[in-house]
């Protein structure tokens, strides 16, 4: 049986796959491209997850997750010069979520936690961030579709795949296991 928390971190490892699959098929340069100025370049959403995670995940129990160090505005500078840059900010928010995450039991999803003064459960808190950092991950990858184009390697069921899929699928006996466990 699995319990909650670990589903939540094989949910979130799921999206920070998606978005990590995305990374390796863009060019370097293409990771700091934006299609006008109103919107966010791939680098761009990557530095906001960090800075939003660094803030959530720091302290979680034990202080507001809207950090005072944090600079939310700055985190949507197109700042970020080189793919290494980009892979050390993401994998320095995820670590700090997954850090967090593998810390907690059962007895703490109840427990009350703040984003700006705002109550919520632990639980709720997580699933705040469960519903954020997907938003997220999926402009990353709209945004890699757009840029590659014709060059996409679909991250799901490919476009005319959908019979091949479940047919496959349902050839295997029902089962209880994660989605994830077999991608």
């Amino acid at each position: 049986m699995t319990n909650y928390i670990d589903t939540i971190k094989m949910q979130f490892e799921y999206y920070k796959s998606l978005g990590e699959k995305t990374f390796n098929q863009v060019s370097e340069d293409k990771l700091f491209w934006q299609p006008n100025e109103e919107s966010n370049s791939i680098a761009m959403i990557v530095k906001h997850l960090n800075g939003n995670m660094l803030s959530r995940w720091t302290d979680l129990l034990t202080s507001d997750g809207e950090k005072q160090w944090r600079k939310r505005d700055a985190e949507f500078d197109n700042d970020i010069k080189t793919k290494k840059e980009l892979i050390l900010k993401w994998n320095e928010g995820w670590n700090c979520l997954f850090e967090t995450l593998n810390q907690l039991s059962d007895k703490d999803l109840d427990k009350v936690v703040y984003i700006r003064n705002m109550g919520h459960s632990v639980s709720e808190a997580i699933n705040r961030q469960l519903s954020h950092y997907p938003y997220h991950i999926g402009q990353i990858v709209f945004t890699g579709k757009i840029i590659q184009n014709e060059k996409w390697n679909s991250l799901s069921i490919p476009k005319g795949k959908s019979n091949d899929y479940n047919k496959n699928k349902f050839s295997k006996p029902k089962r209880k296991e994660h989605f994830t466990d077999d991608l």
